[in-house]
């Protein structure tokens, strides 16, 4: 398991990403949204590559959604309003071509302070009021969530790249968007994924 990290600076922040590949679930999903091809039955086996996500606002400005709130759209499956559509992209890449192979759900998301540092202290919450990013917090997406996650049920065993974007449709304003992505080597035995060599890359 290797963990990865990317930075993003702007006017108004400064978002450090870190991301640890777990090894695979394989799961029923039963007539969900989120097996979105048409080929998957309303009862289907799929295997996921599941993943922890957590962003930290290393800035010293608030982190805040774009949308106004009366656009925020109430979530059944999370609980809560989601104020962002799509925070983060995933995808898994061939390592020889770099033609994607597999992509994760473009999910909406919210934004908390799930924790803070010492000396921090945590303002925003999942809830219809009040959703960011504080400085010095972070916020963090259990591998457990729904949508948090790739499926790679159709992926050969082989070598690949995961690719983790933060803010991909540059609705944050930044002053700089070149390091915004983290690419890590992914080995996939069809039974298990190991992570090496992750890197901050521009793309």
């Amino acid at each position: 398991m290797s963990n990865m990290a990317a930075n993003s600076s702007g006017p108004r922040d400064h978002v450090t990403l870190c991301v640890s590949a777990r090894s695979l679930d394989h799961e029923v999903q039963l007539g969900e949204r989120t097996a979105y091809r048409p080929t998957v039955r309303d009862l289907d086996y799929r295997v996921l590559l599941r993943f922890p996500q957590k962003v930290r606002n290393m800035g010293t400005a608030d982190f805040l959604p774009v949308k106004p709130r009366h656009q925020w759209e109430w979530h059944s499956c999370h609980q809560h309003y989601h104020s962002m559509d799509a925070f983060s992209h995933y995808d898994l890449l061939d390592i020889s071509t770099g033609r994607k192979v597999a992509e994760g759900h473009k999910a909406s998301f919210c934004l908390e302070d799930t924790g803070c540092d010492p000396g921090f202290h945590r303002r925003y919450a999942c809830t219809a009021h009040t959703q960011g990013l504080s400085p010095g917090c972070h916020d963090t997406y259990a591998a457990n969530i729904d949508c948090q996650w790739i499926d790679i049920t159709d992926v050969p065993p082989g070598n690949y790249i995961l690719k983790v974007t933060v803010n991909p449709d540059f609705l944050v304003a930044e002053s700089d968007f070149s390091n915004n992505v983290v690419r890590c080597e992914v080995i996939y035995t069809g039974i298990y994924i190991q992570t090496r060599n992750c890197i901050i890359t521009g793309s």
